[in-house]
């Protein structure tokens, strides 16, 4: 099993960014898909999920209306496009995958992570 986060980079405030994840080792469409961040001395944050079809979404509040998941089962891929960045935006940022049809928020629920992509917006 292997997610492979890309798409990170430094950016300005304002800016957008968009990432993605590529999966193998496992169907992807039997997943749920999520992204998390990471900044140090801080636990893991939960920023979005999507249900198996990418039907359900869900965001923590700090990134809707800015951020989008959506995930392309047949290219085994899932994206997050951040858009308006902010220099709070800044950390690495984690693709998870959680062996069901839904889920939430908890990281601990997930199955498979990748190493991450560090996102760092400056202002």
């Amino acid at each position: 099993v292997q997610l492979v986060e890309s798409g990170g980079g430094s950016v300005q405030a304002g800016g957008s960014l968009r990432l993605s994840c590529e999966v193998s080792g496992f169907v992807l469409r039997d997943y749920t898909m999520a992204w998390f961040r990471w900044v140090p001395e801080s636990e893991r944050e939960f920023v979005a999920s999507s249900s198996w079809s990418g039907g359900s979404r869900v965001y923590a509040d700090s990134y809707k209306g800015r951020f989008t998941i959506s995930r392309d089962n047949d290219k085994n891929t899932v994206y997050l496009e951040m858009n308006s960045l902010t220099p709070e935006d800044t950390a690495a940022y984690y693709c998870a995958a959680r062996r069901s049809l839904f889920g939430g928020s908890v990281y601990e629920e997930y199955d498979y992570w990748g190493r991450g992509t560090q996102v760092t917006v400056s202002s």
